[in-house]
């Protein structure tokens, strides 16, 4: 987020250092001047701006609907024209994303995810009291926007690059070593940085390629410092490895003296004063103490601990090339952990290869870093019927680290020309979980343990995965994909189907054993959309009309989702037997659509028209439903049929949420009164209640739960478990049917 209150001072009170600058002609210079200091012109005739992807995802996602899973196939239109406005003017564009969560900066990272937490709360009570979509105030991200722009990206032909430190500093430091014309992003940070010139991506007009230009130059010249001295100048006011909480005793003082000695304040002020004060500060500090052999001035007034955190925060400033303080182990690439006997070296190399390439998911993390963290989801923390989806999703990211971890130390036989390696028993190192969801309050990671894919042979070494050949090794990544979801029948309509809709299939299927709470009409309504999807084009789902939104059909979208995201890992591990692009949800998912469909299936509606009378549609979508179905009951679990009571027209009147609370077919006593059980989680009092959350969810991990009596993950659904009670604030009695 870089460093506190210094964009607002540069933006309100240092106006000669914020230049607005057109880029086209910026890029001209930028080859003339390379032209005149080079003998050869290979490496200047294209322009590179850097690009912070994590700042632009914002910028990027303009759609109109975003709550409702996100209008994935109107994004890619928008970074399409993106992409071209920038090539058209001769600019190449280099993308870096976050790849990592460094662990000094994890307690901000907590921070932030609990503040969105707060907003996600305030969003679905907006929903639900009014049946709209909340203003930009609220405005969330779709789940997975990060993860799928980058594989977006790389299909329009761009380099994309996914950070293995923090993504600031790699940034910086590919600019500078390229001698790049630019770095595209909104994080103050690039001003510290001693690198390319920093471009602002949130006044940038893509029509004229104007923005403004942060000149670090002019900024220091301002505030009477050398450039040198910025990054003291960043840790004093707060950063994300020294929080202002560290420095508050330097800064008050700074302050005290400031003012006694300007008397008149900034006009700026207090942000601006502030940042003049603690120059000053840093001014007088240099040159007193012995700072040019890389000590902190001892006249700062810090403990131990602090002048250490202060040296790591300066030392993360600096790039390669600029020691006058060693970044020591802090450039230093991380360590993998003890894992070297779960996974050979080439999978260590093919892991990271693919991490840094943006041609991978989760896979890396799992493997070379032990950790895995995943950010807020649209998910309603009263809503006690519907699962999280960290808990949703908890048993297939276990066999992901199963197959993942497994080991490889293992001897390998031929059967009949075909290769399969059993390997021998080795203990599992468990994964470290920072997911954001209703219960858990990011004190400390889960511990999950990784749990073996259940096949007909052992399960198969991760060389043989990745880099076998073959027929029988492409069975059995497919194999090894599909067990992963306890879908393994669907092995038959591989290359039968589209394999977006075969991946659809096994996600809808994986949802429906895992969370009981859901109907056959949500489930018509997940394939109806995947089934329709296929014909449309962005601008016919941008058309499409919804009368209102329902806070549960929002949550399912995520759910969604973010269940692609992990079939994308579960590919990945599998060694792919899908391709990539099969797995984007601008193939299988578009949240207006979806919900648009919801509504129809609840309402009702014949499928006919739920799959919009189309001739091709209707069988197809049946024959996924009965595969669906089979799917299930072979597993025990019964879908029934509870459409919701959906309300012709939203009320907002005085009382009305707390009339129609509770009102869901068959309603009688709430959840709460029965102290009923959903899902294998206890309510009254329960997970949900973040004062005994985690305890709660040790309760909910030690449960026997149905899939581990047998092969796979299987869920079961009684009649009590399985009754809907949605509290829906709107009803929707004669739904049109979605525009085209």
């Amino acid at each position: 987020m870089g460093v506190k209150g210094l964009q607002h001072f540069m933006d309100l009170c240092c106006p000669e250092a914020c230049v607005t600058v057109n880029l086209r002609e910026m890029a001209r210079q930028h080859v003339a001047k390379g032209q005149q200091g080079s003998t050869s012109t290979a490496d200047t005739t294209s322009p590179t701006l850097v690009v912070d992807g994590m700042a632009c995802l914002r910028h990027w996602y303009s759609c109109k609907d975003w709550v409702c899973g996100g209008q994935w196939r109107e994004y890619m239109d928008v970074l399409k024209t993106w992409v071209e406005a920038f090539t058209s003017a001769g600019i190449r564009l280099v993308f870096f994303f976050d790849g990592v969560v460094e662990e000094q900066k994890r307690q901000e990272w907590v921070k932030r995810r609990r503040r969105v937490n707060r907003e996600v709360s305030k969003l679905f009570r907006h929903m639900k009291a009014h049946g709209v979509q909340p203003g930009r105030e609220l405005f969330c991200l779709p789940s997975g926007l990060a993860t799928f722009t980058r594989f977006a990206l790389r299909s329009l032909g761009q380099e994309v690059f996914c950070s293995v430190q923090e993504a600031d500093y790699e940034i910086a430091r590919y600019a500078r070593q390229h001698s790049s014309m630019g770095i595209l992003g909104q994080d103050t940070d690039f001003i510290i940085y001693d690198s390319a010139p920093y471009l602002s991506v949130a006044k940038l007009r893509i029509d004229s390629l104007t923005t403004v230009l942060y000149d670090r130059q002019r900024l220091c010249r301002t505030i009477g410092l050398a450039v040198t001295q910025l990054p003291l100048l960043a840790c004093l006011l707060g950063n994300d490895v020294v929080s202002e909480e560290k420095m508050q005793h330097i800064r008050n003082d700074a302050m005290e003296t400031y003012r006694i000695n300007k008397p008149t304040p900034h006009s700026g002020a207090p942000q601006g004063q502030m940042v003049l004060a603690v120059s000053h500060l840093v001014s007088s500090l240099w040159g007193r103490d012995e700072v040019e052999t890389g000590l902190i001035p001892q006249s700062l007034n810090l403990s131990a601990a602090q002048r250490e955190l202060l040296k790591r925060g300066i030392c993360s400033y600096l790039l390669p090339g600029q020691e006058v303080l060693q970044r020591g182990d802090i450039s230093a690439l991380p360590s993998a952990p003890a894992f070297e006997k779960n996974v050979s070296p080439e999978i260590l190399k093919a892991c990271r290869e693919k991490h840094v390439a943006a041609d991978g998911f989760m896979v890396y993390s799992v493997v070379c870093e032990g950790v895995i963290e995943c950010s807020n989801t649209l998910e309603d923390e009263e809503d006690a019927e519907l699962l999280p989806q960290a808990l949703v999703y908890k048993p297939c990211r276990q066999h992901i680290y199963g197959l993942l971890l497994h080991g490889h130390d293992a001897r390998t036989v031929n059967l009949i020309d075909g290769l399969h390696t059993y390997s021998s028993t080795v203990d599992l190192p468990t994964i470290r979980e920072w997911f954001v969801y209703p219960g858990n309050p990011l004190k400390e990671p889960d511990m999950v343990h990784p749990v073996p894919i259940s096949l007909p042979c052992d399960p198969p070494g991760l060389d043989l995965l990745w880099f076998g050949t073959g027929p029988e090794v492409s069975a059995l990544r497919l194999l090894s994909f599909l067990s992963i979801f306890d879908c393994q029948e669907f092995a038959e309509l591989f290359g039968a189907i589209e394999d977006s809709l075969l991946a659809a299939l096994c996600l809808v299927t994986y949802i429906a054993l895992q969370v009981p709470a859901l109907s056959q009409e949500d489930l018509d309504a997940y394939l109806s959309q995947a089934v329709c999807l296929r014909l449309k084009s962005s601008q016919e789902l941008q058309q499409i009309k919804l009368p209102f939104l329902c806070s549960r059909a929002v949550q399912l979208g995520s759910l969604y989702v973010r269940g692609l995201s992990h079939l994308l890992g579960a590919n990945c591990a599998s060694g792919c037997p899908l391709p990539s692009a099969a797995l984007m949800p601008w193939h299988s998912f578009d949240g207006r659509l979806f919900h648009s469909k919801y509504l129809l299936a609840h309402s009702g509606t014949e499928k006919t028209v739920l799959l919009e009378s189309d001739s091709s549609c209707l069988p197809l979508f049946v024959r996924l439903r009965v595969k669906l179905t089979e799917a299930c009951r072979r597993r025990g679990r019964v879908l029934q049929s509870r459409p919701n009571l959906l309300e012709q027209s939203h009320k907002t009147t005085p009382g009305y949420r707390e009339k129609h609370a509770g009102r869901h077919l068959g309603a009688g006593e709430s959840w709460r009164e029965r102290g009923e059980t959903t899902g294998g989680l206890r309510h009254g009092g329960g997970w949900r209640e973040r004062g005994e959350a985690r305890g709660d969810r040790r309760e909910y991990e030690n449960r026997e739960r149905p899939w581990e009596r047998g092969r796979g993950m299987r869920g079961g659904c009684d009649g009590g478990q399985c009754r809907g009670r949605y509290q829906l604030a709107a009803r929707w009695s004669h739904p049109p049917a979605p525009g085209k």
